[in-house]
């Protein structure tokens, strides 16, 4: 009764959650997440009815308490025997008819036979690795936190983990589901709009779970192809002394052992690709937005910005973050 209460009370809150916020279930714009969007109204509206006749059930009975009781006979004992064999009976079908929806509104959320591009997902501590394999290597590319997607498209996710127990969710697109060390799993979503898309990690993985969030970004297949055709290029040459000083800097410190930036000898696995890191949005896993002074900032010390990740102290200096940062924001 009292999860019941709390649904009712709660529901305007969520409903309106549901329309104004980026992030939720009910701000559907896919076909996978309109099933699920459906499916939690008709949940919440069921379970609203049922806490509000147990309501009437409770105020009747307290009033029926208030006047002189008849002494018990077979007619009442009957009588109320069918009451409780009625709401058992109805229990047993809601209950089933709420399992029935739950299963026919889920079943086909991880396969599509026509999925018109594979994207390879690999879930890390704690960031997210995109990566478009194509049959000609050369066309092949990948990206961190933020994923590119052409509107009205099927897109099928194989989901990987290196290291702890992920889960992939973009609620405005599709349901969760896991990353599991040593095994693939596979979802499709579907943009029907273009828009951005925040998603975030939704089960618990270390220190900077919360800090591990990723973008979808959709657009017209037009838009989609230029992006990755840009992608798929080197990274360019700057004429700017700064960002060659930044370029050269990079390649002598440990950052070239982490990162790669393809058309240099950075060559890195351990951190995310870089060759077009300053035509991302946010960086850190949308922890920071993408500009110069956060470059710098996440730079000089992110054990400070994000106690826990990967990425250690490089000792630079003022000059040195100057130059460095100037070689990132160049990258895109």
């Amino acid at each position: 009764m009292k999860a019941g209460a709390a649904v009712f009370l709660l529901l305007p809150a969520i409903l309106i959650a549901g329309c104004n916020g980026a992030q939720s279930a009910l701000n559907a714009e896919g076909a996978a997440a309109v099933q699920l969007k459906h499916l939690i109204i008709g949940i919440v509206v069921v379970c609203c009815a049922v806490w509000t006749l147990i309501m009437i059930v409770l105020v009747l009975a307290l009033l029926r308490a208030r006047t002189p009781r008849e002494s018990p006979n077979s007619e009442t004992e009957q009588r109320m025997g069918k009451l409780v064999a009625a709401a058992v009976a109805a229990t047993v079908v809601i209950i089933a008819g709420l399992t029935i929806a739950s299963f026919y509104a889920t079943r086909g959320l991880g396969m599509s036979e026509d999925a018109g591009l594979a994207i390879k997902v690999r879930g890390q501590q704690w960031w997210w690795q995109f990566i478009y394999d194509d049959a000609d290597p050369t066309k092949s590319f990948q990206t961190a936190n933020e994923m590119h997607i052409p509107v009205g498209v099927d897109i099928r996710i194989e989901l990987e983990s290196l290291d702890v127990i992920h889960s992939f969710w973009v609620p405005s697109l599709a349901g969760k589901r896991d990353l599991i060390p040593g095994r693939q799993n596979v979802i499709t979503i579907r943009a029907e709009w273009p828009g951005v898309y925040r998603g975030q990690c939704a089960e618990f993985c270390g220190l900077q779970h919360s800090h591990m969030a990723l973008f979808v970004i959709a657009e017209d297949m037009a838009a989609y192809q230029r992006w990755a055709a840009a992608q798929r290029a080197n990274s360019v040459s700057s004429a700017d002394p700064e960002v060659i000083a930044g370029k050269a800097l990079f390649m002598r410190k440990p950052c070239a052992a982490c990162h790669t930036i393809r058309g240099t000898e950075a060559s890195g696995s351990t951190g995310p690709d870089l060759t077009h890191v300053g035509s991302r949005q946010t960086i850190a896993a949308g922890l920071l937005d993408n500009t110069r002074g956060s470059l710098a900032a996440w730079i000089a010390d992110p054990q400070t910005l994000k106690p826990g990740n990967n990425m250690p102290m490089v000792p630079l200096s003022s000059d040195e973050l100057r130059q460095l940062s100037a070689y990132m924001e160049s990258l895109r």
